[in-house]
Parts: C-alpha cells; sequence; structure tokens
C-alpha cells in the first residue's frame, strides 16, 4: 500500500564490513555524519550489509544516499553514481543491493525515493580496522561534502 507522505527528507545509508580494512568506509562515514547532523527529517543508518528491512525506511524518504566501499578503482577517490531500481526481475536475497532495495520500496511501498550511491575504492581489505591513510581522507572528504549538501537542502527548503 502507496505511503501518502513521506516522513524523511534524506535517509543516509552508510554499509560495509568494519573488521575488513577500507570495506568499513561507508559505515564509518555514515558514523561521522550522524555524529555532525542533528535534524528529525534525516535518518542515518550505519549497516554491516543492506537487508530486505531497509525498504520500508527508503520508502518514507524523498532523497536516499548509499555509501560503500568498493574493490575497484583509484584507493581514496570518491565516485558519485545516480541510481534506479533494479529490473522486476530483479531478486533480493541476503545480500541486497541498492537497485533491489529501490525496486522493493517500489513494490511494496509504492514510492522510490531519488538515490544516489557514493562509492569509495579501497585498497586493504584484509582483517582489521583500519582504513588505509586515502580511504581515511576520501571518508572525511565525503563527510564534509555531504554535510555541506544537507545543510544546504535544509536551508533551501520552505
Amino acid at each position: 500500500m502507496p505511503h501518502t507522505l513521506n516522513t524523511l527528507s534524506t535517509l543516509v545509508i552508510g554499509y560495509g564490513n568494519t573488521l575488513r580494512g577500507d570495506d568499513g568506509a561507508g559505515f564509518l562515514a555514515a558514523e561521522l555524519l550522524r555524529d555532525r547532523i542533528h535534524r528529525p527529517d534525516i535518518e542515518i543508518l550505519s549497516q554491516h550489509q543492506l537487508l530486505p528491512e531497509l525498504m520500508e525506511p527508503i520508502s518514507r524518504a524523498s532523497r536516499v544516499i548509499f555509501i560503500d566501499a568498493s574493490v575497484s578503482g583509484r584507493a581514496g577517490k570518491v565516485h558519485r553514481i545516480p541510481l534506479r531500481p533494479a529490473p522486476a526481475c530483479a531478486r533480493v536475497t541476503h545480500h541486497a543491493t541498492p537497485e533491489a532495495l529501490l525496486a522493493g520500496a517500489q513494490s511494496l511501498y509504492g514510492h522510490t525515493p531519488e538515490a544516489t550511491l557514493y562509492v569509495i575504492p579501497g585498497r586493504n581489505f584484509q582483517v582489521g580496522q583500519e582504513l588505509t591513510p586515502s580511504v581515511r581522507r576520501a571518508v572525511n572528504e565525503l563527510v564534509d561534502a555531504l554535510e555541506k549538501e544537507l545543510a544546504r537542502h535544509f536551508v533551501a527548503a520552505p
């Protein structure tokens, strides 16, 4: 059944394994944003992986921002990727993709928000909790940029 009113302007979902070096970049970025942003219309979640249960909060948002690490690409360079819901034939398992969650939100709740994925390529995905210096810098730069973007969005909103 479709939602009649969005309750979140923005949902941020940072995800990754904090016990696998640079894979924890998205999780850490969300944690840092949560320390800086305290607004009732912005929800920030840190997840170890994407789960189907995220479809409900995704459906309540006007916009969703996903943040994740990647094994490919130049370490420490952030890539911004606009997202669309996955095709109807996509399946959601215990390892869901952002696109599958968007499709599920549309199918189950009748709403798909505007969505963006920020990917931070890493270098070290071995057991350990430390990010490589280039990935740590990229996380901090992304958090700074998102904090400013969300503040501008708030000022511009009526």
